[in-house]
């Protein structure tokens, strides 16, 4: 069917509900808004489902819901593995709750027991929550820091990870396969708990997960020692973070931790702030604010699923704030704790740094530091976890830490995706340390800098919606992959890698060999003097992003080269469109 006569059946489908078909009624007339609802079905790709909230097969509703649930069913019952269950959480998003529900009782219908928390809670405790309960799958209701509109449906497998080979590509499948929404199976709330296939979980996760925060702390004596003279300002944006961040604070010990008051309470709407993305300056306004008036050590900001931090600092000497980007805060945590290791047991000779290719090659240089592998992934933390099961089940491997450069990373192996929650707990500890040796947290990062070079690492994007944005971002791919630049920005480039292709070329004798990663559409160029570009497109907004970063000899050098950089990118892809 085309995009009108798909309009036209959930209009006169009995299955469709009276206020889904008054939402799509009151569009008659507005084509383009009706092809735009029904010209694809939201597609469910690695990471899940994430759309905008309204009717329509290419939105975000409890009928889409469903349908993935269905495939998601389908695969389980195929691998036998329906008696293990389903654990599921949910954000402060609009239509959250509902969307977990609906997933929780299709589960159900399907004779596969779905554990479902009894109210919001962050993104690493489902992960959590997963292996604690031995379940099969795990599904997340979040849209993570996207605009309000936007909800979206996360699947985790039974090793805690977001949904990785052959299992992301088999539930895709099964769900591609669900081509009948009248084939969807459900049942009555009340009907699945009497038949024990609904259970609410809480508290008895929630403690044994803050259990397995405490131990990853590596000096608690500090903490009791420096904490009162630690001032923290945090800020959940509304979002999952407030309960759990501010209940492992004050169980280690820090008195002086400021919420943000306008921003403490979930709520949907975002209302203080447009884009609750703790990259976004604006997010940090009304917690700077308060900084200022606490006199702050740090600044903290979790997104709204609580997986991803933002972090500012305080300059003692200039008593001004300053932001930590996704890859300073994590170098700052990896360097904080791999040296933690080495002091107190020693690292392991197996023990590994994971990052992802488009984070900072500061990672590269703590590595050789400390004297442990790197490992680097493909963007997604799930490819982290993934590195991680694979150490479990070879009984080889270390893991030490692992970041990517969107402000995430994750202490421990309790979880198998990236925990703002340890993070926060984790900064905050890191702080007390430092304190112990008259340093701050922005020292400490100057002092990193000194040792590893001051690296500067940025990210552009262009956004370009609809169905023409989608065909102009394959566009800009193809072109890089068909004509390899010889320069980017003034830097020679000296190999290419086409992970689509899985080839690395070195561009001055041709030599091609494999990158040894999964297939996917990224494009990276390796720059003279250590700079780096990567392109990819987002996997959750109509974006292409252009990754990248320099290596320079000071502080204002290296932001000089990569302002320089990141123009001249946005230039060359530009002359594209």
């Amino acid at each position: 069917m085309n995009y009108k006569e798909l309009y036209n059946e959930w209009l006169a489908n009995p299955y469709f509900d009276e206020d889904t078909k008054a939402e799509l009624k009151a569009l008659e007339g507005d084509e383009k808004e009706i092809e735009d609802r029904f010209y694809t079905e939201l597609e469910f790709g690695t990471a899940g489902l994430r759309g905008v909230i309204g009717a329509g097969t290419n939105r975000m509703n409890i009928y889409t819901v469903r349908k993935a649930t269905q495939g998601l069913a389908n695969y389980i019952v195929k691998l036998g593995g329906q008696a293990k269950g389903v654990a599921i959480a949910y954000d402060s998003r609009r239509m959250s709750p509902e969307f977990a529900d609906e997933a929780a009782l299709c589960l159900a219908a399907n004779g596969i027991k779905a554990y479902i928390f009894e109210s919001l809670r962050p993104t690493p405790e489902l992960s959590f929550a997963v292996r604690e309960l031995k379940c099969i799958a795990g599904i997340n209701i979040t849209a993570s820091h996207n605009p309000p509109e936007y909800n979206g449906y996360k699947v985790y497998w039974e090793d805690g990870a977001q949904i990785t080979p052959p299992h992301d590509g088999g539930i895709m499948a099964e769900v591609k396969a669900v081509t009948d929404f009248n084939t969807v199976k459900t049942m009555d709330k009340a009907d699945a708990m009497a038949q024990g296939l609904y259970e609410v979980i809480g508290a008895n996760i929630d403690d044994v997960y803050m259990d397995r925060l405490r131990e990853q702390v590596k000096n608690p004596e500090l903490i009791k020692q420096y904490q009162k003279d630690i001032s923290i300002v945090y800020t959940p944006l509304h979002g999952t973070g407030n309960i759990p961040a501010r209940r492992i604070l004050k169980e280690l010990g820090f008195e002086n931790v400021y919420v943000v008051p306008e921003q403490e309470l979930p709520d949907g709407e975002f209302p203080t702030v447009s884009y609750p993305n703790p990259e976004a300056a604006e997010a940090f306004e009304l917690a700077l604010k308060l900084a200022k008036e606490k006199n702050a050590d740090l600044v903290l900001a979790t997104d709204p699923d609580a997986d991803r931090l933002g972090v500012y600092v305080k300059d003692s000497k200039s008593g001004e704030y300053i932001t930590l980007t996704g890859n300073m805060s994590g170098c700052l945590l990896a360097d904080y704790e791999i040296n933690c290791i080495k002091e107190q047991s020693g690292i392991p000779a197996d023990g590994a740094l994971i990052k992802t290719i488009v984070t900072t090659n500061m990672a590269d240089a703590i590595a050789k530091y400390y004297g442990v592998k790197l490992i680097e992934v493909l963007t997604g933390f799930k490819f982290i976890g993934q590195q991680i099961l694979g150490f479990e089940e070879k009984g080889e491997g270390t893991y030490l830490f692992g970041f990517e450069e969107s402000y995430g990373c994750l202490i421990g192996t309790h979880a198998r995706d990236k925990d703002a929650i340890v993070a926060t707990m984790a900064l905050c500890e890191a702080a007390a340390y430092y304190k112990s040796k008259n340093m701050t947290l922005w020292d400490a990062m100057i002092a990193m800098y000194d040792r590893y070079g001051y690296y500067k690492d940025d990210v552009k994007s262009i956004t370009l919606k609809g169905i023409e944005g989608l065909k102009k971002i394959q566009e800009i791919l193809e072109t890089l992959r068909t004509n390899t630049p010889e320069e980017v920005g003034g830097y020679k480039v000296l190999s290419a890698r086409d992970y689509k292709k899985d080839t690395i070329k070195d561009m001055a004798t041709g030599e091609i060999k494999t990158t040894g990663l999964p297939s996917s559409n990224v494009l990276y160029y390796d720059l003279t003097d250590d700079a780096w570009l990567c392109v990819r497109p987002s996997g959750t907004e109509p974006k292409v992003k252009f990754y990248y970063g320099v290596k320079g000899t000071s502080l204002e050098d290296a932001d000089a080269k990569s302002a320089a950089l990141g123009e001249k990118v946005l230039a060359m892809i530009n002359a594209m469109l």
